[in-house]
């Protein structure tokens, strides 16, 4: 037997065992270790310190600036007011750009990369008096990254094309488009002009109210949500200068439809809407120019009194009662909250009959507003709310199928349906007292 020649082959075996293990072993290592970072910071800076971006492009230079106030505005191609959001967005892209790495590390031919006239230069200068200029060229050939440099580096990068996407803005790009720029919050009064009825709402801390043409409750959803209309109201510039022209001459020929005033700090500013045929058109006092208005900013403006009053019966809203009050129909119920309990007659009331009424009350709206009908009372009810510093009473007068509401010390006067009057009436007749609690 060849005892020797197997125990060579047993040896090699092992040895290539051996080999293999520190082989995988090794493999093992590098696949642990996290690749190692080639990109290269370009630029790094803290976004508060930029003070100028110029955006040098072959059609046009956009410039941006901060103001005393610290806020953006765009001093060319002409001045305008700055989008915010916008222009933040661009600095923070602007103070923190990596490269993917370094294609070129003394590049002679600048033009083999379109950096000779390159496609985009940016221009960031803080407010030390520093600036760093970015130059961007062409596409690789893959395309999904950029050829870029900065002015006095003589290497040329790579970075991902997305970069240059995001920092190649115009002036229609970072221009505020509202055509309106009041500030919701703090809007003390509005005025609408319109052909059905002059209306003025005035504003209280957060409770708005009809002043003309005469002292009325108003919906607050319904002022507040044609304050968001006149806000989101914008400027289309994508238009095209015959566009332009189209609206001019659809604004000066079209109906007069509403001019709306929303005055906050900053003083009053106006927005005249007209309509022409189907479309509606826009002249603004902030903004120059007449353009194309959005269907639902026509049709919140072409509103009349009552599309904006307070149908609702009562006030508090969702803030449950202190106390509630109901005569009708020669009954009195009469319930008063102690702390988490409803007391009537010195005895506790079962909370689910109570939350009914509540509930009745609380869904109590007018069908329509009318100018005459009230009688002789039928129901009262009184609701005192916000801890009893707010109570309202409201009379009842029965007239056919309807009844006609009025509110205490006001003169306007609610038409409700008859059956959710007497549905009131039923609720609290229904109000009794809690079931004993059994004892164990």
């Amino acid at each position: 037997m060849r005892y020797g020649g197997l125990i060579a082959a047993t040896v090699v075996l092992a040895a290539l065992g051996v080999g293999i293990y520190f082989s995988n072993k090794d493999e093992a290592k590098k696949a642990a270790k996290p690749p190692e970072d080639t990109t290269v910071k370009m630029v790094s800076l803290l976004e508060p310190d930029i003070q100028k971006i110029e955006i040098k492009k072959k059609d046009e230079d956009t410039v941006v600036e901060r103001g005393n106030d610290r806020k953006w505005q765009i001093t060319a191609p002409a001045a305008y007011r700055a989008d915010q959001e916008a222009v933040n967005t661009l600095a923070s892209s602007s103070a923190n750009i990596a490269a993917d790495r370094v294609v070129d590390e003394k590049a002679t031919d600048l033009g083999t990369y379109g950096l000779k006239d390159p496609s985009l230069e940016l221009d960031i200068s803080t407010k030390d008096g520093k600036t760093k200029k970015l130059l961007l060229g062409d596409d690789t050939p893959t395309g999904s990254t950029t050829y870029a440099m900065l002015a006095g580096d003589p290497r040329v990068f790579i970075v991902f094309s997305s970069i240059k996407m995001g920092l190649a803005k115009g002036a229609k790009d970072l221009r505020d488009k509202r055509l309106l720029t009041f500030d919701q919050d703090k809007v003390s009064r509005l005025e609408l002009l319109a052909k059905k009825q002059d209306i003025e709402f005035g504003r209280d801390k957060d409770q708005w109210q009809i002043v003309k043409p005469r002292p009325l409750r108003a919906d607050g959803l319904q002022v507040e949500e044609l304050l968001r209309k006149l806000k989101d109201a914008k400027m289309d510039l994508a238009l095209s200068d015959d566009d332009a022209k189209k609206a001019v001459s659809a604004f000066a020929t079209g109906a007069p439809l509403a001019t709306v005033r929303v005055t906050d700090p900053s003083g009053t500013q106006e927005l005249q809407i007209r309509k022409n045929k189907d479309d509606y058109y826009a002249k603004s006092s902030v903004v120059e120019g007449v353009y194309k208005a959005p269907a639902d900013l026509g049709t919140g403006v072409d509103k009349g009194l009552d599309d904006f009053r307070n149908k609702k019966l009562f006030d508090f809203g969702f803030n449950d009662p202190n106390k509630v009050e109901v005569h009708a129909e020669g009954k009195n119920t009469s319930i008063q909250k102690s702390g988490e309990d409803w007391i009537s007659g010195g005895k506790k009331m079962d909370s689910v009959s109570v939350q009914n009424l509540i509930d009745k009350l609380r869904e109590l709206a007018a069908a329509k507003f009318v100018d005459n009908g009230f009688t002789t009372p039928a129901v009262e009810v009184t609701v005192s709310s916000n801890e009893g510093k707010r109570t309202e009473k409201i009379l009842f007068s029965k007239s056919d199928k309807t009844y006609i509401g009025k509110r205490e010390n006001e003169p306007a006067l609610y038409e409700v349906d008859a059956k959710n009057v007497d549905d009131l009436v039923r609720a609290a007749g229904d109000v009794k007292e809690a079931a004993p609690v059994k004892k164990k």
